[in-house]
């Protein structure tokens, strides 16, 4: 009898695969821009050196205290965050917020956790909306690319946006809205390796007396110096394609001048458009090179940092839908405040 079993098809575009990597992006860039303008790669490449060259020392500090941060153990003492008066755990929670070295798996037990120890809404979602906006690593990349007047003010809008998400949500709470807002779950385990939740951790500052810890360190130095090495390559390499061939006018007519149309603009297309929180501040360096207000990129960058795809996964998996929508709609709502805030004082 012949054998009637068909081979597994194979799928044809597996072998490209490797060219929508960072690395791979970035050679593809690389290989175009040679082949149809030549004359320009040389001042592409050198706008986007530079621009590396110069965030290199922020790039370098992040990864050292990313590092430390998590060899040590430093997420345990978030955890005690969330004791006390519920509007104490709020404000709380909005400050160390920017300040979680949580991986984007780690997040999904760790408040997953807070929910089911009965922790209330409105601290959590004071933390969530916080914590996607700043963290050591983007903070440290946002000043080396938009300057430090802009990464403080990013820092400045998570703490209020998650104070304002938190009181609003607490009082949403006490008028009836949000009634069991968890989704059933089997586990509160994401089903990744990224070890226990940090809430049943003790941190140890001096991780270097323990070998477990001296290797973690040194893994996740190599493995962040990859990681932000590739983005912000492909990043800066994006920047310097933007400054040579979008033309000033368009974006200055779009996304320039005054009154709320940029801001709210940015505010609309951030939420949907964002990449990563590492790639973005060299890009809106290019953009505000062409013509973006200043306002305009906050709210694009705040929009964005709250739907990114790790916050979004982190929310829709453990809460219902009415609870994520809000969370969208905070998030999007206040990148507008944000930046016309920002927009009126630079």
């Amino acid at each position: 009898m012949s054998d009637l079993t068909s081979p597994t098809p194979r799928n044809p575009f597996k072998v490209l695969s490797p060219l929508w990597s960072p690395w791979g992006m970035i050679l593809l860039i690389i290989a175009l821009i040679a082949l149809l303008d030549p004359n320009s790669m040389g001042a592409i490449l050198n706008i986007a050196i530079h621009a590396l060259g110069g965030t290199a020392p922020y790039i370098l500090f992040a990864v050292i205290t990313i590092a430390y941060l998590s060899a040590s153990g430093a997420e345990a003492i978030i955890a005690n965050v969330f004791k006390g008066r519920e509007y104490r755990m709020i404000i709380l929670a909005a400050l160390v917020g920017g300040l979680a070295p949580f991986c984007s798996c780690e997040v999904i037990p760790f408040i997953a956790g807070l929910l089911a120890m009965g922790v209330p809404l409105g601290p959590v979602m004071a933390f969530w909306l916080a914590s996607p906006l700043v963290d050591p690593p983007s903070l440290l990349i946002t000043a080396g690319a938009l300057g430090w007047n802009f990464a403080i003010a990013k820092a400045v809008a998570a703490v209020l946006l998650g104070l304002a998400g938190g009181f609003i949500v607490s009082i949403l709470v006490k008028t009836g809205a949000f009634h069991n807002p968890l989704r059933p779950r089997k586990s509160a385990g994401c089903g990744c390796s990224c070890g226990p939740s940090p809430i049943d951790q003790k941190p140890v500052w001096k991780f270097w007396t323990e070998a477990p810890r001296r290797a973690t360190f040194m893994e996740l130095g190599k493995e962040n110096m990859l990681f932000l090495l590739k983005w912000m390559s492909l990043a800066y390499l994006l920047e310097a394609l933007m400054i040579t061939y979008v033309p000033a006018d368009l974006i200055a007519g779009v996304l320039g001048g005054t009154g709320p149309k940029p801001v709210i603009l940015s505010a609309l297309i951030g939420a949907p458009a964002y990449l990563n929180g590492y790639i973005a501040p060299p890009l809106l360096a290019g953009l505000m090179e062409q013509g973006m207000t200043a306002g305009a990129a906050m709210a694009f960058m705040v929009a964005g940092a709250v739907s990114s795809i790790p916050a979004m996964t982190a929310v829709w998996s453990l809460v219902k839908p009415k609870v994520f929508f809000t969370y969208m709609s905070l998030g999007i709502f206040g990148a507008m405040v944000a930046g016309f805030a920002f927009g009126a004082i630079t």
